[in-house]
Formats: structure tokens, sequence, C-alpha cells
């Protein structure tokens, strides 16, 4: 009997026989370099594969996902990676791409208890209650939760910016730009709904003064 990851395995041997197929350089190319010019900050669903709906190869995109594509300033693993991307890979836009019909958002709506779990939906919880005015005269539950799912993303860019890492890449060498996107799953389309570029002046409450060495 073949089990459901032995199939995944079998894929594997015929994805890399087909690779080498067409370009018998393929991995000996990719294994020596990675130059994204991209970092990908997106959704856990498995519904939104960074590569698929962008269209690019491995080695172009440096990818971190999670529950709702949330910018935590506490999290050490996002802020890990968004280090690493910025100051040793030196991407060049930083995008958050959200998704309607997200789950994680849905959840952060109601009031259910969803165990460990509510400490991560407590992050999209406050989004809602920057935005509660608005979302409330929303009387369409489905728009007014992608609505959420579009300013939960504008407010992860701006954490995103709110950062060390960020202000200090922008100080020193006037990049990443950084860009807030929607993808649609009925459509398969990635909607543009914030972009802030290099150097974009914040609340001086969140610039630092002292990156410049």
């Amino acid at each position: 009997m073949m089990h459901s990851t032995d199939k995944l395995l079998l894929e594997n041997k015929a994805w890399a026989q087909e690779m080498i197929t067409d370009d018998p350089e393929y991995f000996s190319r990719l294994s020596d370099i990675q130059t994204p010019e991209f970092l990908w900050i997106g959704c856990s669903d498995s519904r939104v594969p960074a590569n698929q709906i962008t269209g690019t190869q491995p080695g172009e995109i440096f990818v971190h996902r999670n529950i709702a594509n949330m910018v935590v300033h506490t999290d050490l693993n996002l802020l890990s990676v968004l280090e690493y991307a910025v100051v040793y890979l030196k991407v060049k836009h930083v995008i958050v791409c959200g998704h309607y019909g997200c789950g994680g958002v849905k959840a952060a709506m109601d009031s259910h208890s969803y165990g460990m779990i509510n400490k991560w939906l407590r992050n999209i919880k406050d989004v809602y209650r920057y935005h509660r005015d608005e979302l409330a005269g929303i009387e369409d539950q489905e728009q007014r939760t992608n609505r959420l799912v579009e300013l939960n993303v504008m407010e992860q860019v701006m954490n995103l910016a709110k950062t060390s890492i960020i202000q200090k890449a922008w100080s020193e060498e006037q990049r990443p730009d950084l860009h807030g996107w929607v993808y649609g799953l009925h459509d398969g389309l990635i909607k543009t709904v914030y972009d802030m570029p290099a150097g974009t002046h914040l609340d001086p409450l969140y610039e630092f003064d002292n990156l410049k060495q």
C-alpha cells in the first residue's frame, strides 16, 4: 500500500528528472548561488504558493510564511528572516501578501477560543480594533472580512517599516521598497493595496535617529 507521503517522493523524483532533462545544469547552478530580489512574507495557506502565483523560479524569491502573513515585532523567526534577506541577500523589495477569504482573519473576527492560536490571532484582532468604525459600516460579512484582509496587509507593511532592520537599510542604501498585496483565490490575481518606497517618513515616534554609523 502506497502512503500519500510516498506519492510525494515519487513526484519529486519525476520532477527532478524533468528539470535535468530540460536543463542538465539546473541543480548545479541553483546550488551555487542565491540572489533573490524579493522577500515574500505570505500566509501559510496551502493555496497561496509564492513561486507559482508569481511565475518565478526557485532562487528568485526568499519566502517566509505564517498564519495571516503577520509581521509581529516579537517574532524572532520573522525578524531573523527579515534581517538575513535585507542585510545579507540585499533584497530590493519586501512583499507582504495576504489573500481574500483568509481563515486566520476570519477567526480573529469572532469570539470563539482557538486555544494556543488565540495568542497569534490577537495581533489581527488589534488591527480590527484600529479600523472598527470602517469595518462596522460594511454590512456584508464576506466584504467585511476581505476589507480586513486588506487592512491587515497594510498594517503589516507599516510594521515592517517600524523595524530598525528596514530603517537602517533605508538610511544607508535606500532599499528595500515595501509592498502590500492581496491574492484572490477566486481568480488567481494579485491586487496591490499599499506601496511604501524606501525612505518613506513615518510618525517620528517610530523613527530611529541613531542608525547611521
